[in-house]
């Protein structure tokens, strides 16, 4: 089952998060088709959060065709991201676990790594130049 978080300096609207963290949850194989969502008061309680900005994100999942709610059951993984390339991520996974591992030995802070990783993304690769 997921486990939502929020960071609540990212600027993104808490909702927005939810959904963010569903969708990259399918994208990675980690939520399939029939898989059931947490509760939106169980949501609401672990993370803090008005119980309207669950269901907000939950109402948004479904307008996308992603989930399915079911009244007195719950609400239901209706669809997949997950693409054919799912088995080349974990040895990816694996190399970036390890590039995060010297990042922190050398002294880097998690604001640090993610600028310096957000930046190298956003820089064009020699075939895009």
């Amino acid at each position: 089952m997921i486990e939502f978080h929020l960071d609540a300096r990212s600027g993104v609207a808490p909702y927005l998060q939810l959904v963010h963290q569903v969708r990259q949850a399918m994208r990675l194989g980690l939520l399939f088709e029939g898989d059931r969502l947490p509760t939106v008061k169980d949501v609401a309680a672990k993370v803090a959060i008005n119980p309207n900005t669950v269901l907000k994100a939950y109402r948004e999942l479904e307008y996308e065709g992603l989930v399915t709610k079911k009244p007195g059951v719950g609400t239901f993984v209706s669809s997949t991201l997950s693409d054919p390339s799912l088995p080349e991520h974990e040895p990816l996974r694996r190399e970036l676990q390890g590039w995060l591992e010297r990042a922190r030995a050398a002294g880097l802070d998690e604001e640090s790594i993610e600028a310096l990783f957000v930046s190298t993304f956003r820089t064009p690769t020699e075939e895009e130049r």
